[in-house]
């Protein structure tokens, strides 16, 4: 079916679907309201980015009329943007939006996509703030350190930012279009960004979790903080490494199909898998760790009052601290 779409498109090239303003009234067909609707067509022609075909259909109600413009770009562009703020901003409220007693809105594949973008951006900062949250909490409390859920915070964030700037290398600037089979669109699926930064944060704190708690447990027996470190990436590299393996392969296969939000994902998630298990995991965790050295479990006094807990999943109660003989 995608084949047979992208044969017709290519076959009979069209135009991005048009901005579609709706126009509710007790009558639609009122002269005052058909004046306000002629000069939204007048002022949208004016503006250069708006233009024909324009197009008004009425319903059998009389209640409400559709009005179709064209509109320059591919749609979900800048200069589609820039056309559907004017519209909004400028031509509608000097016209059909002056009418009283007239309700207008705008829709259309580029209101829509302006509008779910919006939405995604004023709503990112919660789920953000939610997940890092979360994740600080119950790595504090699990390993008892400040610092591990920091230096974990930030790790994760290169492995989720590297797949960002492949997704933008790629579909956003239209890199490998042949060897991938696809054409650009010119930016990145809406919903991809906040859809990989979730995915791709469990992902990695999966992996970090298991490294950590050998790592731990090696130091909790009395190894130094550098050998706790190659002892746990060496007992996790077989688990990491096969993991990551199975999941690149299985995230590969969506970079094959033809649709295009398949093909960002599948991406997307092999590359932020490949670069987390390899130059993350590998390579900069056990570096950090070695320049950190015991600074890697420091907890302030004040949070003493952590549960404790032990290799085996019980929870001891914190210990206190002896005091020097003398003190």
């Amino acid at each position: 079916m995608i084949k047979v779409y992208d044969r017709t498109v290519k076959a009979f090239p069209g135009q991005p679907l048009p901005a579609v303003v709706v126009v509710r009234a007790p009558d639609v067909t009122a002269p005052q309201v058909q004046a306000g609707i002629a000069a939204l067509r007048r002022s949208a022609l004016a503006t250069g980015v708006l233009r024909e075909p324009i197009s008004v259909d009425v319903s059998a109600s009389h209640r409400a009329a559709r009005v179709m413009i064209a509109i320059s770009g591919s749609g979900t562009d800048a200069v589609s943007n820039h056309a559907l703020g004017l519209l909004r901003s400028r031509v509608i409220p000097a016209t059909i939006g002056r009418v009283p007693g007239v309700d207008v809105q705008t829709t259309g594949m580029t209101a829509q996509s302006h509008d779910f973008n919006a939405s995604m951006k004023s709503h990112a900062p919660y789920v953000f703030a939610f997940v890092f949250g979360l994740a600080f909490l119950l790595l504090l409390v699990t390993f008892r350190s400040i610092v591990i859920p920091l230096k974990a915070i930030i790790l994760n964030l290169l492995s989720v930012g590297a797949a960002y700037g492949v997704l933008v290398l790629i579909f956003q600037d239209g890199r490998l279009q042949s060897l991938l089979g696809f054409q650009s669109v010119g930016g990145v699926t809406s919903w991809l960004p906040l859809f990989l930064f979730v995915i791709l944060f469990g992902l990695s704190m999966d992996y970090h979790v298991l490294i950590l708690s050998r790592v731990r447990e090696a130091h909790d027996a009395g190894m130094p903080t550098d050998e706790a470190v190659a002892h746990g990436i060496q007992t996790t590299a077989g688990v990491v490494t096969s993991a990551a393996v199975v999941m690149v392969g299985v995230f590969a296969i969506f970079a094959t199909l033809d649709m295009i939000d398949m093909k960002m994902m599948g991406i997307g998630l092999a590359v932020a898998v490949l670069i987390d298990a390899t130059i993350v995991r590998a390579v900069l965790l056990p570096a950090a760790m070695k320049l950190l050295g015991d600074w890697n479990w420091y907890l302030p006094h004040w949070l003493n009052w952590l549960p404790r807990t032990s290799r085996q999943g019980r929870v001891a109660a914190p210990q206190k601290q002896r005091q020097p003989v003398g003190a």
